[in-house]
C-alpha cells in the first residue's frame, strides 16, 4: 500500500512568487532555459539548469554544474525569497488550462515504495539522465521538483481534496506566462490523507521517470554514508503531485520522420486502405493522420490479434506496420531519422516543420489513454517511447523539498 509522507517545505514568499517560479527542466533545453532566465536572477531555471550561468559550450554533466547548482540553491533558500515551513504538511496543486481544471496532492512519497513496485513505472530510463539528476540531487541535498503521478482513488480522496479547498484560502494563486492557472492549498491536518493513502495498492508514475530513479538511486548511496539509517530520513521521500485518474488528460505525442522512400506513399495506399485530404487530428484509437507534400492522409492501423496492453497501444501498432517494415525504424529510442513533437504543440507545427522542410513525413497520432498506462504498469510491461504527452505540466520552484 502507497506511503505519503508530510513534509517541511521551502516555498517562496507571496511578493517573490513570479521571481522564483518557472517551468521544470525537462520540456526546455540549455538555451530556452538561457533565455527565460535572462534578467531574472532569482529564478528556479538558476538551481535545475544551471548551466546557464556557465560559459556557452558548458556541457550539462560538468562538475561545475552540479556545484553551481548547489550554489545557486544554497542561496535561494538563504534569501528573503523563500519560507522555510515551520510543520509538516501536504499541499493540494489545482491547474487549469483552458478551462479544464486537474488538481491532486502535493506531497512526499516513499523510495523504498518505488524500489519494491508500489510505485508503478511504464517507461525505461536512460543510465546518463539518471546519473545527471542523482548528482543534482546530492549535491543540493534536495528533490527540487516533484513528480507527477496517478491513482485509482477508491477511498474518496478526491471528495477530500474537495472539502480541504473550500475550507481554507489558496496559498498561491496566478496564472503562468503559457496562460496555465496554478492553485496551491497548505492542508497541515493531514492525517486523514495519510491513511486513506494507506489502503491505495499502487501510484503510477505519469511524468517524472528519471526523477523517480534518481531519488532511488540518491537514497541509496546516502544509507550507505549514514551508519546509523532508520529508513526515516527524509532523503528517503521525494516529492510528487499525485492525481486521481480521472483528472488526468494525455495529449497525442506525434511523430515526424526526415527520409521517406519515394515510393512510401504508394506503398502505403497498396497496403492500407489510404484516404486523401483526411483531417489533421485523428477522430479515434487505431487511425492515424499522416502529412506530406501538403497534403493530409488518414488510415486505420491493423489491429493485433490477441494483443496484450502495450500491442494493443496505437504507438506500437504504428511500430508493427509502418515504422519497422516500410521505414526501417527498428528502435525509436536511437533511430535519427524520426523525432518526437508533444501534442501540446498542435498540428500546425507538424505541417510547419514538412513545409519548410525539416521533415518529410509528419505522423498525427490518436492520444493514449490514462487507463492504457495503468494496464500497462499494472501488467508490468513498458510502452514504447515517447507513448504520452502530459499537459500541463507542474511548475517548478513552488514547493521544494530538502534533506
Amino acid at each position: 500500500m502507497a506511503v505519503i509522507h508530510p513534509f517541511k517545505a521551502w516555498r517562496p514568499r507571496q511578493e517573490k512568487l513570479n521571481e522564483v517560479a518557472c517551468v521544470p527542466y525537462d520540456v526546455i533545453n540549455t538555451e530556452e532555459a538561457r533565455s527565460l532566465a535572462e534578467g531574472k536572477p532569482d529564478s528556479f531555471l538558476h538551481v535545475i539548469r544551471p548551466e546557464i550561468d556557465l560559459p556557452e559550450g558548458t556541457k550539462y554533466n560538468e562538475d561545475r554544474v552540479y556545484e553551481k547548482g548547489a550554489e545557486n540553491l544554497a542561496r535561494i533558500l538563504d534569501s528573503d525569497l523563500m519560507i522555510r515551513e515551520e510543520n509538516e504538511a501536504v499541499y493540494i496543486y489545482r491547474l487549469i488550462r483552458e478551462g479544464r481544471s486537474q488538481t491532486g496532492l502535493f506531497t512526499c512519497v516513499s523510495v523504498e515504495d518505488y524500489d519494491n513496485e508500489v510505485i508503478l513505472k511504464h517507461e525505461l530510463t536512460r543510465p546518463d539522465k539518471e546519473d545527471d539528476r542523482t548528482r543534482h540531487i546530492l549535491t543540493q541535498s534536495a528533490h527540487a521538483e516533484p513528480v507527477m503521478m496517478t491513482f485509482k482513488d477508491s477511498e474518496g480522496i478526491s471528495n477530500r481534496i474537495a472539502e480541504s479547498m473550500e475550507n481554507s484560502d489558496p496559498l498561491y494563486d496566478f496564472t503562468a506566462d503559457d496562460g496555465i492557472r496554478h492553485t496551491i492549498w497548505k492542508v497541515e491536518k493531514a492525517g486523514e490523507f495519510v491513511d486513506a493513502f494507506a489502503h491505495i495498492p499502487h501510484l503510477y508514475i505519469a511524468d517524472g521517470h528519471h526523477r523517480c530513479k534518481s531519488a532511488s538511486r540518491a537514497a541509496a548511496q546516502m544509507k550507505k554514508l549514514n551508519e546509523h539509517h532508520t529508513g526515516e530520513e527524509e532523503y528517503n521521500f521525494f516529492p510528487a503531485v499525485l492525481f486521481p485518474m480521472d483528472e488526468m488528460e494525455i495529449l497525442a505525442y506525434n511523430r515526424i520522420i526526415y527520409d521517406i522512400p519515394e515510393s512510401f506513399l504508394e506503398d502505403l495506399n497498396e497496403t492500407f486502405d489510404l484516404t486523401e485530404h483526411a483531417d489533421s487530428t485523428p477522430a479515434a484509437k487505431g487511425e492515424i493522420s499522416l502529412y506530406a507534400a501538403g497534403n493530409w492522409y488518414g488510415l486505420t492501423l491493423p489491429e493485433i490479434p490477441d494483443a496484450n496492453s502495450v500491442e494493443s497501444l496505437d504507438v506500437h501498432r504504428l511500430q508493427e506496420f509502418i515504422l519497422e517494415p516500410m521505414l526501417g525504424i527498428t528502435d525509436q529510442r536511437r533511430d535519427e531519422n524520426i523525432s518526437f513533437v508533444g501534442g501540446i504543440r498542435g498540428t500546425e507545427e507538424l505541417e510547419r516543420l514538412v513545409d519548410n522542410g525539416e521533415a518529410a513525413l509528419a505522423i498525427s497520432m490518436f492520444p493514449t489513454d490514462i487507463a492504457e498506462l495503468v494496464d500497462v504498469s499494472d501488467e508490468g510491461l513498458l510502452m514504447p517511447p515517447k507513448s504520452t504527452w502530459f499537459e500541463p505540466k507542474l511548475r517548478s520552484g513552488l514547493l521544494i523539498h530538502t534533506f
